[in-house]
């Protein structure tokens, strides 16, 4: 091969990997959404779940989160009032008031319904999973890419993810969770009717997930409301705190 025919082969591969997108990327940038990279954020959950015709309490919810760290504290029904959930990293635990010190919990437990106590924090697909990219699909008429995402340690709450990000927008629109097997357990889907700013930039932001068991009539809804990026002190956080 000569030179100039080497010189074309390369800038066809060069073009091709830029052009390429990077599933990684695509998925950091979709957890912006949803809580996840920002510099601190608030927001309130509204969570109902139903079982057939059967519908549990409601649930109001009060969300800090920066970075992997975020706390989740009930506001409603009264009687739950104050409770806890705690995420540092990859690590969870709960408290509610008259218990001497925090239990240690898995993201993977059921918090309310279909809802897994991970559910409820700040997103960080990026740092929690491998991504990989299966290709393109539409979904309701929008064109997404579709990633495969696969547990980098135990404390992710699911094992396997099935994730359709927008390629417009760069927001996961729907997801199925899979069992290590290859089982599906649940699927959702994800609306953004909220928006935020940040850098400059205005950003959409998750308004209502809606979580459906694969075997069961079974949903749980949240809705996401009075969502606002503020700075959010470290002290928030501390486990010594909620004891």
């Amino acid at each position: 091969m000569n030179t100039l025919s080497k010189i074309f082969v390369l800038s066809l591969w060069s073009m091709a990997s830029f052009a390429a997108p990077d599933a990684h990327s695509i998925l950091k940038d979709s957890d912006q959404a949803r809580g996840g990279g920002l510099p601190g954020i608030v927001w309130e959950i509204r969570l109902q779940s139903r079982d057939g015709e059967k519908k549990d309490e409601p649930q109001r919810i009060l969300v800090k989160a920066v970075d992997d760290s975020s706390v989740a504290e009930t506001q409603e029904p009264v009687r739950f009032k104050g409770s806890k959930i705690l995420q540092v990293e990859r690590s969870m635990w709960m408290t509610r008031p008259g218990l001497s010190k925090p239990i240690p919990i898995s993201p993977r437990q059921r918090m309310s319904g279909q809802a897994a106590n991970g559910d409820i924090a700040a997103t960080n697909y990026a740092g929690d999973y491998e991504a990989v990219m299966a290709g393109t699909e539409t979904i309701d008429g929008e064109s997404c890419y579709v990633l495969d995402l696969s547990a980098k340690h135990k404390r992710a709450t699911y094992d396997k993810i099935r994730y359709w990000v927008s390629l417009q927008r760069v927001v996961g629109v729907k997801a199925e969770f899979y069992s290590v097997s290859g089982k599906l357990l649940k699927t959702a889907t994800f609306d953004y009717g909220n928006t935020i700013e940040h850098e400059g930039k205005r950003i959409p932001f998750i308004s209502r997930m809606t979580i459906r068991d694969a075997l069961i009539d079974a949903e749980t809804t949240m809705e996401f409301g009075t969502v606002k990026v503020k700075k959010i002190a470290a002290s928030e956080f501390d486990l010594g705190q909620m004891q």
